[in-house]
């Protein structure tokens, strides 16, 4: 481990993107396939992992909602959401704050409240035995109806009480932001914060719909903003925070080489840039592995790097009294390992 590593190991920081289906490991698949009697099409842990070779959004996805078929029960859910909370916590993260898509059970027949004992569950015992904090974010599948989602959303409201917020997440291509207008309108009015996927794929006139259509609180990935210089100007105006996953970007071919990410760029611009895993299962990473990639890739100074674990308590949903003890805790940090 190089003394850089060791510096992001120990950085307090929050993960403020992460689809908890796409933290499913290949070894948790085909366990829970043979536990609940599911068929999929691999052997074994192995031959699940070679087929995470995918050059698109779209092939990824195909593989996403295949992988998604073995949970079924509220303890798969939890299983599923201890695994992760248990592999961030030794990226030393203290807050997450995870999507999940209702939509991609309730259509397989797995019943809302199945789906959230579980996962809340996990996420309880987390905060209990792990000190990692939590918020809820409840995403709404686009490549499906607008009619669907605000199903989905009224189906939810139960649960109210443990979903922060809706964010829009899966096919950017062909359903730009403006299809949700009438839902996001509808999540606002209920109370709930809202967050898009727009720029990763999509122009940056999606990110644009996004705040001005969605009024979106917080942009997911945001890359191809940096084409329009005047898009640039308001984000960094309004502080909008940006969820980056620069091995998702990589994996994507969202960038061709790591050392080409645009996230210099948006720190130098005064953008509130973030680094955050995405799918990680899928894309080769957790949060620290995002961390150290990007920092080996682009020569991140340690000023940069706090800077970013800095963003991430700054752009969480977390109150101001939970936002100021974080940022505490990681000024005690940086106070304790200034470079020799």
């Amino acid at each position: 481990m190089t003394d850089m590593d060791g510096f992001i190991a120990g950085l307090p920081k929050a993960e403020l993107h992460m689809h908890l289906e796409g933290s499913l490991e290949p070894e948790l698949m085909v366990a829970l396939a043979r536990r609940n009697g599911v068929e999929i099409p691999y052997a074994s842990a192995e031959q699940a992992r070679r087929a995470y070779a995918f050059t698109q959004l779209q092939d990824f996805l195909d593989l996403y909602y295949r992988g998604m078929s073995v949970l079924k029960t509220e303890q798969d859910f939890r299983d599923l959401t201890s695994a992760y909370l248990e592999r961030v916590a030794r990226d030393n993260a203290i807050h997450v704050e995870l999507f999940f898509d209702p939509q991609g059970h309730t259509e397989r027949g797995v019943p809302l409240d199945v789906v959230m004992r579980g996962i809340t569950g996990a996420l309880d015992e987390g905060q209990r035995k792990l000190g990692i904090s939590h918020r809820l974010i409840l995403c709404i599948l686009r490549h499906l109806s607008e009619k669907e989602g605000l199903e989905a959303l009224e189906a939810a409201l139960p649960w109210r009480h443990r979903i922060v917020g809706v964010g829009l997440d899966s096919s950017e291509k062909g359903h730009p932001p403006a299809k949700f207008e009438r839902l996001f309108r509808r999540a606002g009015e209920l109370g709930f914060l809202r967050v898009a996927h727009a720029g990763e794929e999509g122009p940056p006139a999606y990110v644009r719909e996004a705040l001005d259509r969605l009024r979106i609180d917080r942009l997911d990935h945001g890359n191809r903003s940096l084409e329009d210089p005047a898009l640039v100007e308001r984000l960094r105006h309004l502080q909008m925070t940006l969820t980056v996953c620069p091995l998702s970007n990589l994996k994507l071919k969202v960038v061709e080489r790591l050392e080409d990410h645009p996230l210099r760029r948006m720190l130098q611009a005064g953008l509130r840039a973030t680094v955050n895993s995405d799918d990680p299962a899928y894309f080769g990473g957790y949060l620290g592995d995002n961390y150290r990639a990007i920092q080996k890739a682009l020569s991140l100074t340690r000023d940069e790097l706090a800077t970013l674990a800095r963003n991430s308590f700054l752009g969480s949903f977390m109150t101001e009294a939970e936002k100021k003890a974080a940022i505490d805790r990681l000024d005690r940090y940086l106070a304790l390992n200034q470079p020799a």
